[in-house]
């Protein structure tokens, strides 16, 4: 992946781990397109960071998503790298009387904007680079947040499979694979326990500029690669024996 001169877009690019990427980027000498659906958040990292340009849309409808891909083709024909980044995750469970409702919402926005995404911005001319943002859990999955860590697991299987298709009009396809981290992912606080966006962030630009294109971090590691012990003590802490 080119790392610096370039122009890349990153949907939920305002916060979590997408800020964290798009302040690195910018620091290197990128154009950083931002996109989501709280313009004000956008505004404020625009207005905080040189050569970053928000963009608001709402990616859970696939107006929005073409309207993006629109705007972009039409004003920003050199965009090089693209990042699907954009999540959400519900705490839930099936028993919850809100369930379905929730799981479609988490479907949507996880699964059919990226796809959608994907099929769209792959046809763009000037395009590289694909990045999806998976997670670890898409490896060792999480009870209380079930539907989140199959779509995660989804991803995964098509990044793979995307990697494999887009081969021939050479354009490079990456999947970061983070752990659990301190964002607002889920619910304020609900993960401040655990480790900084910024480390996170240091150890994907060592991998990218290694030429990686599977790049895990801390945990995430051991549920991506290790043996079927290894994935069992995991998921055993994840899911405690009731």
């Amino acid at each position: 992946m080119k790392l610096t001169n370039s122009k890349i877009l990153i949907t939920g690019g305002a916060s979590g781990i997408g800020l964290g990427l798009t302040e690195r980027f910018v620091q290197q000498g990128n154009t950083v397109i931002i996109v989501g659906r709280r313009e004000s958040l956008l505004n404020q990292v625009a207005a905080r960071l040189d050569n970053v340009i928000p963009f608001v849309a709402d990616l859970s409808d696939s107006a929005g998503r073409q309207g993006l891909f629109n705007w972009v083709q039409q004003n920003h024909p050199d965009l090089e790298a693209f990042i699907n980044n954009a999540g959400i995750q519900n705490w839930m469970s099936i028993h919850d009387a809100d369930f379905i409702e929730r799981a479609k919402a988490e479907i949507v926005t996880n699964i059919e904007a990226p796809l959608h995404l994907t099929a769209l911005f792959s046809e763009l001319k000037s395009l590289k680079t694909l990045v999806n943002v998976t997670s670890g859990l898409a490896f060792v999955p999480a009870s209380k947040i079930g539907v989140y860590s199959a779509t995660k697991a989804f991803l995964h299987s098509f990044t793979l499979t995307t990697r494999y298709v887009l081969q021939d009009r050479g354009i490079e396809v990456i999947e970061l694979i983070p752990p659990a981290l301190d964002t607002d992912l889920g619910g304020t606080g609900i993960h401040s326990q655990f480790p900084p966006v910024s480390g996170f962030v240091d150890s994907v630009f060592n991998d990218l500029e290694a030429g990686k294109t599977e790049i895990t971090y801390l945990h995430s590691t051991d549920m991506a690669i290790g043996g079927p012990e290894v994935i069992k003590a995991r998921f055993d802490v994840l899911n405690p024996p009731k």
